[in-house]
């Protein structure tokens, strides 16, 4: 119901108050940030401060600690600036991550086929998915339209068994979402998950934070295209959901 009147100006002044209370912890923020490393004065938009700060409620303290332990993992963990996919060559061989088309909020859809993701156990393995995770969590952000900052994704499980379980990778990718790209994540569908998933699922969700959780949606597979549809257009939904638009791999879109 469209708010008129009164109640719209209410809900104005309400907004830029709100509006007013983030600028303001976001100069705090950007002070503190400069004061403790001065290079950030140079590398940082407002955005991505945003998303720091309201992925901790707007506590300046915790959200500048919060995106300098990001600043060094990034220098770390991705010197170059970004992930090659000579670095990648394992999960990538998986294809088992691909782009769809936007929702109708303008998201970018990352769809995940959890059956072909098998635990890399050569020596290094564990990076190498943590650096995957880093790869197309940069590529579907690459693909958000100007003003979007977050993105749709469905995990599919069709197929998926115990020789797919990876709760070592799982929160690895977990905790690269959360504490290096928080506030980018807009849906989360889950589909065709079998019932031997939901014990690996019990494991994971704790370590899942309450604003994440919101996120998530498991969808029953009768209902799963009049689900996806409420979201996503059937031009943009992908095919194997009764869409139209194929899925393109990750690497390629």
């Amino acid at each position: 119901m469209e708010v008129t009147g009164e109640g719209s100006d209410i809900k104005e002044s309400i907004q830029g108050k709100e509006n007013t209370a983030e600028q303001d912890k976001l100069s705090q923020m950007r002070a503190l940030l400069e004061c403790r490393d001065p290079s950030t004065k140079q590398e940082v938009d407002d955005m991505t401060l945003r998303r720091f700060l309201r992925a901790r409620d707007l506590d300046v303290e915790k959200a500048g600690a919060m995106f300098l332990k990001y600043l060094k993992w990034r220098k770390t963990f991705i010197p170059d600036g970004y992930v090659s996919e000579a670095e990648i060559q394992n999960e990538l061989s998986q294809n088992k991550a691909f782009v769809g088309g936007n929702d109708k909020k303008g998201r970018p859809i990352l769809v995940v086929l959890a059956r072909r993701h098998f635990q890399n156990t050569t020596p290094g393995g564990s990076d190498e998915f943590k650096r995957f995770a880093a790869y197309f969590l940069d590529k579907i952000c690459t693909r958000m339209p100007l003003g979007q900052e977050k993105f749709c994704a469905i995990g599919d499980l069709q197929g998926w068994g115990y020789s797919n379980s990876d709760i070592r990778g799982y929160l690895g990718a977990l905790s690269i979402l959360q504490d290096c790209y928080p506030e980018r994540l807009g849906k989360l569908f889950i589909v065709h998950a079998p019932r031997i998933f939901m014990a690996v699922w019990k494991i994971i969700y704790p370590f899942i934070d309450d604003n994440t959780k919101t996120k998530i949606v498991f969808v029953e597979k009768r209902q799963l295209t009049p689900t996806m549809l409420e979201d996503i257009d059937e031009s943009q939904l992908p095919d194997i959901y009764g869409g139209k638009l194929p899925l393109k791999p990750i690497q390629v879109a």
